[in-house]
C-alpha cells in the first residue's frame, strides 16, 4: 500500500488528502492504513477532535479506529459492484476533526482480483450457413463477459480444433474483445449437415478462468451473397431528457441476392438486458428508437452491435455509438459537514463557522457550482478542497445588537437555465461580558424626612446591563466616602440585589442637611465590569425644635426691665424680642404675639420683627410696673412656641422706679452680703487695674525721654531694637508684640468672652536716611527700666491684662448674683441691661444715674468696661 499526502492551509482550517490502494474482497477489519501517522497526528488528537468519517455513499466501506489511528475495512468491497468496468476504481470520503477544525480527504483505490470467470449469455449458439458460402465468410460469435478488468478480464477466445472454421479476434475502442468465425473450407451439407464446435473465452488472471459456449452449425443450401452494411460504424446522439419513442438513427444493409435470399432483417447482437429496456430496433427498417430513459450521470454513451441477416442465414455486422447529451437536470446538493453554534461575540473575523460540501451530478458547465451567502450579513464563503466550502465570519459580532443570524447558503450551477439550492443555518451568538451596567439616570436625588425610623427604605437605584445571563446579573454596593466626617455606611445601607437604599439610623436635619453617596453597580462577568452613580439624599426638615429667645435673656428669677418715660410718644420702641429657630423653611418662620400684658391697650408687639412699641400716649395713671408675656411661634405643623417675660418700668426717673422696686419681695439674706463682697472685689480689682495703667504710662514716658536725649546728641545714631520688639510709625512699643484682641459680648454679659489675636506686626527696624554710622548698644546704661524686655515691664503688662480679665468675670458674676428683683444694686442691674438697649450712653448720665442709686463702684466698673477697656 502506498499513499500520497499534501497539506493545504486556508483560513483557520487545515486541509489534506491521502490516497490508499487495496485489493477488493478484503475481510472485514483488514487494515487499510495508519491515518494518524500519515496525517502527522497523534491518537490523542483524533480522540479530542472527535474525528469522524463523512461519506455521501449509502454503504460505509471503511471505519476509523480513533483509539489506534488506523483505517480498517467495514464492509465487503466488490470492485465490480462498486465501479463496474470503470478503471481505476476508487471511492473517497472525508475525515473531519474539531477544536480546531480540520478536514482531510481520503481516497481508497480498489484493485481488481481475478474473482470472476468469463461468461456467455447463452449456452448454445446456432448458425445456419449455406453450403455455398464462400471461403473467407465471417460469422460473428457471441462475446463473453468478464466483470474483472485489466489482466484479470477477458483476454482471448479459443475455438475447438477443426479444419473448416478458423477464429479471428478483434478489439473495440473501449477494449472489449470479440471474435469472428471464418470459413476456411467449403461446406458440404450432404457429407456433414451439422457441425458442433466449442468457443472458449479465457482471462489473464492467475490462475486462469474461462467460460465455454457450444456452437451448432447447420449447413443450408446455397445462398451466395451475404448482406452488407453501408457503414461499419453509425454515430448518433440523444439528450438525456428525451422522451420515449425518440428517433435515434436508421441502419441500412443490402443483399445482392434476389428473392427471399435478398430479404434482410436486423437484430441486436449480444444485447445486454438493460440496453434492451432502453433502445428498440425495428427488424425490418433498421430504425433505432428510445424506449426507456437515459441518464447522462449514469452512462455517457452506449455502444450497440447490430447484425443484418438474409433469409439464407448470411449476416453482416455494424456498430452503433449513441452519445448521451447532458442537460442541466440536477440541482446542486448542499451537505453541511460541520457547524459550530453558538460562537462567542468576540470571535475575530475569519473564524470558521461551518464546512459545507456541494455536489452537482451534472457535468461541465452544468456541474460548475458557485456557493454564495447574503452579502448583508457579516459572513463570507471561501472555497477549500474540491466541492468543499468554508463559511467564515467577515466582521465582529455584537450579541446585544443581533443575538442570532439566519444564514442562507445558496449553491447555483452554471447551466442554462441555472439550478440552485439553498439551506438556512441558524447561528446563535454567545454572550461576552463587554458591557458595563448603566444606571437609568446620571444622578439621583432622594428626599427623606428627619427623625425617620432606622431601617426605613429611602430610595432605589436601578441599573441595566444589556449582556445576558451571568454577565447581566448586577449587584449594588456603596463606595466608601465621608459625610460630615463619618463614613456614609454609618448612615445608609444598600441591598446588593435590589438596589434599595435603607437608613441605618435616624437623621437630624440640624446636624446634617444632605448625604452624597456613590453607588457602584457591578455585573457578574469575568472579569466584572462596573459603573458608579451619585445619589444625593436631601434631609427634609421637620418642626422638631421650638423657637429660642436670645433677648431678653431669661434666667431663673431674673428681672429684665425696660424703662419707658411717661412722655413717650405713640410708637415708642420699648424693647425688641429676638428669637431664632434652628429649623428651616416655614418651620423657622417666627411670629410674635402678646400673650399676657398688664395693660393690653398700652403695648403691642410686631408680628414679624418682635418690636414692643406703645400704641397710645402714656398717662400718669398707668402703673409703673408693666409685665408683658410675649409668645414666639413658628410656622410649622404643628407649630411650636416659646414665651418670654418682659418687665417694663413706666417712669421719668430712676427714683420713681426705685421706690417701686423696693416693694419687691426680698430673697434670701445671703444675697445682700454677696452683693457687698462683689462690689468690694470690683473696687479692689479696679484699683489694681488703674495702678498698672499708671505705671505702664510712666515707663513709656521715661523711655520716650531717653530716646529724645539720644536724638539731640551729635553722634550719628541708628536706633537699636532687640529682635523681638516692634517699632512702627516712629513709635517705640512697650510690648514684645502688638496684639489685637476682640471682645465678644452678648446681651447677657455672663456669656461675654475675650479673644486674643495673633501678632499684628513683625519686627521692623526703621533707619533714618540721614544717619551715616552705626552705634553699638550702650553698655553703660544698666538700669532695668532701659531693658525693653525687663521683668518689671513684662509683669506690668501681665497684671494689666489680668485685671482686665478679672473685671470682665466680676461683672458676669454681678449679673448672676443680682438676677433676683429687689435692693438698690438690682436697680443698677436694670440700668446695666438698659445701657445696651436704650438711649443712655454718655458719661454724665451714667454718673448721675448711679449717684442716685449709690452704686459708685459699679458705675466705675461699667465705665471701664464700656470705655477704658476698649483701648
Amino acid at each position: 500500500m502506498s499513499f500520497l499526502f499534501f497539506l493545504l492551509c486556508l483560513s483557520h482550517i487545515v486541509f489534506s488528502q491521502i490516497r490508499y490502494t487495496i485489493p477488493e474482497e478484503l475481510k472485514r477489519g483488514s487494515v487499510i492504513g495508519n491515518v494518524a501517522q500519515d496525517l502527522g497526528l497523534d491518537v490523542y488528537r483524533l480522540r479530542s477532535g472527535r474525528a469522524r468519517i463523512v461519506t455521501g455513499q449509502s454503504i460505509q466501506y471503511t471505519e476509523l479506529k480513533t483509539d489506534k489511528g488506523i483505517l480498517v475495512v467495514n464492509e465487503r468491497i466488490d470492485r465490480e459492484q462498486l465501479c463496474g468496468d470503470v478503471t481505476p476504481c476508487s471511492f473517497s470520503f472525508e475525515v473531519i476533526l474539531e477544536n480546531p477544525m480540520e478536514l482531510h480527504r481520503i481516497t481508497v483505490e480498489i484493485t481488481d482480483i481475478n474473482d470472476n470467470s468469463p461468461t456467455f449469455r447463452k449456452d448454445n449458439i446456432v448458425f445456419e450457413i449455406s453450403e455455398s458460402a464462400t471461403l473467407g465468410s465471417r460469422f460473428l460469435l457471441a462475446s463473453a463477459g468478464d466483470a474483472d478488468v485489466g489482466i484479470n478480464g477477458l483476454q482471448k477466445y479459443i475455438l475447438s480444433a477443426n479444419d473448416i472454421f478458423g477464429l479471428k479476434q478483434h478489439s473495440n475502442p473501449d477494449g472489449r474483445k470479440y471474435a469472428e468465425m471464418i470459413l476456411q473450407k467449403s461446406l458440404d451439407r450432404e457429407s456433414e449437415p451439422r457441425i458442433s464446435l466449442k468457443l472458449i473465452a479465457t482471462d489473464g488472471g492467475t490462475p486462469h478462468r474461462s467460460g465455454t459456449v457450444n456452437i451448432d452449425i447447420i449447413v443450408l443450401d446455397a445462398n451466395d451473397n451475404p448482406p452488407v452494411f453501408n457503414q461499419s460504424l453509425y454515430r448518433a446522439a440523444v439528450s438525456e431528457d428525451s422522451f420515449k419513442g425518440t428517433y435515434i438513427t436508421t441502419l441500412n444493409a443490402s443483399d445482392a441476392d434476389s428473392g427471399s435470399n435478398g430479404l434482410v432483417t436486423y437484430r441486436f447482437s449480444n444485447m445486454e438486458e438493460k440496453l434492451a429496456k432502453i433502445f428498440n430496433l425495428d427488424e425490418i427498417t433498421g430504425t433505432v428508437t428510445l424506449t426507456g430513459l437515459v441518464d447522462y450521470e449514469k452512462d455517457k454513451k452506449y455502444e450497440i452491435m447490430i447484425e443484418a441477416m438474409d433469409q439464407g442465414g448470411l449476416t453482416d455486422s455494424s456498430k452503433v455509438l449513441i452519445e448521451i447529451i447532458d442537460v442541466n437536470d440536477n440541482a446542486p446538493v448542499i451537505n453541511v459537514m460541520s457547524f459550530s453554534s453558538p460562537v462567542p461575540e468576540d470571535s475575530p473575523p475569519g473564524t470558521t463557522v461551518a464546512i459545507i460540501n456541494v455536489v452537482d451530478a451534472d457535468s461541465e458547465q452544468n456541474g460548475q457550482v458557485i456557493c454564495t451567502t447574503d452579502r448583508s450579513l457579516p459572513f463570507r464563503i471561501k472555497s477549500t478542497l474540491t466541492n468543499y466550502y468554508a463559511l467564515l465570519t467577515d466582521a465582529p459580532f455584537d450579541r446585544e445588537v443581533v443575538p442570532e443570524y439566519n444564514i442562507t447558503v445558496r449553491a447555483a450551477d452554471s447551466g442554462s437555465p441555472p439550478l440552485s439550492t439553498t439551506t438556512i443555518l441558524r447561528l446563535r451568538i454567545s454572550d461576552v461580558n463587554d458591557n458595563a451596567p448603566l444606571f437609568e439616570q446620571t444622578s439621583y436625588v432622594a428626599r427623606v424626612a428627619e427623625n425617620n425610623s432606622p431601617g426605613l427604605s429611602i430610595f432605589s437605584v436601578k441599573a441595566r446591563d444589556i449582556d445576558w445571563n451571568q454577565n447581566a446579573r448586577i449587584s449594588y454596593s456603596l463606595e466608601e466616602t465621608q459625610s460630615s466626617g463619618n463614613p456614609t455606611s454609618s448612615y445608609v445601607s444598600i441591598n446588593s440585589d435590589t438596589g434599595a437604599i435603607h437608613a441605618v439610623r435616624s437623621f437630624d436635619y440640624e446636624q446634617i442637611k444632605q448625604l452624597k453617596l456613590v453607588v457602584k453597580a457591578q455585573d457578574g462577568g469575568s472579569p466584572p465590569l462596573s459603573s458608579n452613580v451619585t445619589v444625593t439624599i436631601l434631609i427634609e426638615d421637620q418642626n422638631d425644635n421650638p423657637p429660642q429667645v436670645l433677648y431678653p435673656v431669661q434666667t431663673g428669677g431674673s428681672v429684665v426691665g425696660e424703662m419707658v418715660p411717661r412722655s413717650a410718644d405713640v410708637g415708642y420702641l420699648v424693647s425688641k424680642v429676638v428669637a431664632v429657630d434652628v429649623d428651616s423653611g416655614q418651620n423657622a418662620w417666627l411670629s410674635y404675639k402678646l400673650q399676657k400684658v398688664t395693660d393690653r391697650a398700652l403695648f403691642e408687639v410686631g408680628l414679624q420683627n418682635g418690636e414692643i412699641r406703645t400704641i397710645r400716649q402714656v398717662t400718669d395713671k398707668d402703673p409703673v410696673n408693666q409685665k408683658l408675656s410675649v409668645i414666639v411661634e413658628d410656622n410649622g405643623q404643628p407649630s411650636r412656641s416659646a414665651t418670654v417675660i418682659v418687665n417694663v418700668a413706666v417712669a421719668d426717673s430712676f427714683s420713681e422706679v426705685l421706690s417701686e422696686f423696693t416693694d419687691f419681695s426680698q430673697d434670701k439674706e445671703y444675697n445682700d452680703n454677696l452683693t457687698f463682697y462683689l462690689v468690694l472685689a470690683l473696687a479692689v480689682v479696679s484699683f489694681l487695674f488703674i495702678t498698672c495703667l499708671v505705671v505702664i504710662i510712666s515707663v513709656k514716658i521715661y523711655r520716650w525721654r531717653q530716646s529724645r536725649v539720644l536724638y539731640h546728641s551729635n553722634l550719628p545714631v541708628i536706633p537699636y531694637y532687640p529682635p523681638r520688639y516692634s517699632d512702627t510709625l516712629g513709635g517705640t512699643g512697650t510690648l514684645q508684640h502688638v496684639y489685637n484682641y476682640e471682645v465678644c459680648r452678648t446681651t447677657d454679659s455672663r456669656k461675654s468672652d475675650c479673644k486674643f489675636g495673633r501678632a499684628g506686626s513683625q519686627n521692623v527696624l526703621i533707619m533714618d536716611p540721614s544717619s551715616t554710622g552705626t552705634m553699638q548698644r550702650i553698655q553703660s546704661e544698666k538700669s532695668i527700666l532701659d531693658e525693653p524686655d525687663s521683668p518689671l515691664e513684662v509683669g506690668l503688662i501681665v497684671a494689666f491684662y489680668y485685671c482686665r480679665y478679672c473685671l470682665l468675670k466680676l461683672t458676669e458674676l454681678w449679673d448672676a448674683v443680682n438676677s433676683a428683683p429687689g435692693t438698690a444694686p438690682q436697680l443698677c442691674n436694670i440700668y446695666y441691661h438698659g445701657i445696651h438697649t436704650t438711649h443712655i450712653h454718655n458719661f454724665k448720665n451714667i454718673l448721675l444715674l448711679f449717684s442716685e442709686t449709690k452704686c459708685y463702684y459699679l458705675a466705675l466698673c461699667i465705665l471701664f468696661n464700656q470705655n477704658i477697656l476698649k483701648m
